[in-house]
């Protein structure tokens, strides 16, 4: 992948932006309301999930593949201040947005969010070293690929949000599932709005426990797995 790919804002159904990468008829998020996907498949169908059983679990370790528009790290950033749960927050981005990328986002109204701190934060944040994001979110972006980064403990939670297989096919498969099966720890919850069988069966393989689970407005079906 290249890059210096072109990304475009567009506006999704509940008010919130996305960005879309036209060389790869790609979005980062459903058209359909990207705040409102993110909170299905990450927060309600993972964060949420793992706290129902682990209430009492601090600090809770989350792995993000994909760090992109910042969005999943932002809804997680609230969601820790709302329930006073310490987060240590690792995401991977290969190719970081731009300032001027970044600058069209707008994602505070349909998150319920009264001012952008926290997502300037997110992008602000220096790379390869763990830092504040509000009273109870640390985070810590490495700029790498996920093929290249090495696990230095167990993560809780990993939200898995690499672009669709047909255009990063070399982060679906058995090797990248069974690295982080080995960089989590028994209950850790993996999520992702992918449910293609070929993927599913390669988290299987990696030693996962699969289910499919309903979508997000748009989609029929997402993944959950658990390492058990």
């Amino acid at each position: 992948m290249s890059k210096t790919i072109q990304r475009i804002a567009v506006p999704t159904a509940d008010g919130s932006t996305t960005l879309y990468i036209p060389q790869w008829d790609e979005h980062y998020h459903s058209v359909h309301g990207a705040v409102q996907e993110s909170n299905h498949v990450f927060i309600h169908a993972g964060l949420l999930f793992y706290l129902e059983s682990n209430a009492n679990k601090s600090p809770i370790h989350i792995l993000e593949i994909g760090l992109g528009t910042g969005l999943n790290a932002l809804l997680t950033a609230k969601i820790a201040a709302e329930k006073k749960c310490s987060i240590h927050y690792t995401a991977l981005e290969a190719y970081p947005l731009s300032d001027a990328e970044i600058n069209l986002l707008d994602f505070s109204s349909a998150a319920g969010i009264s001012d952008d701190t926290i997502l300037k934060n997110i992008h602000a944040s220096v790379w390869e070293q763990e830092e504040k994001i509000n009273d109870c979110m640390q985070l810590c972006k490495h700029a790498k690929k996920l093929e290249d980064w090495q696990p230095s403990q167990s993560y809780d939670i990993i939200y898995f949000d690499a672009f669709a297989p047909s255009v990063q096919p070399e982060l679906w498969n058995d090797a990248i599932f069974q690295k982080l099966f080995e960089a989590s720890c028994s209950g850790t919850v993996l999520i992702t709005y992918c449910v293609k069988g070929a993927v599913r069966r390669a988290m299987q393989a990696a030693g996962w426990q699969v289910k499919k689970i309903p979508g997000p407005p748009g989609k029929r079906e997402m993944t959950r797995a658990i390492r058990p």
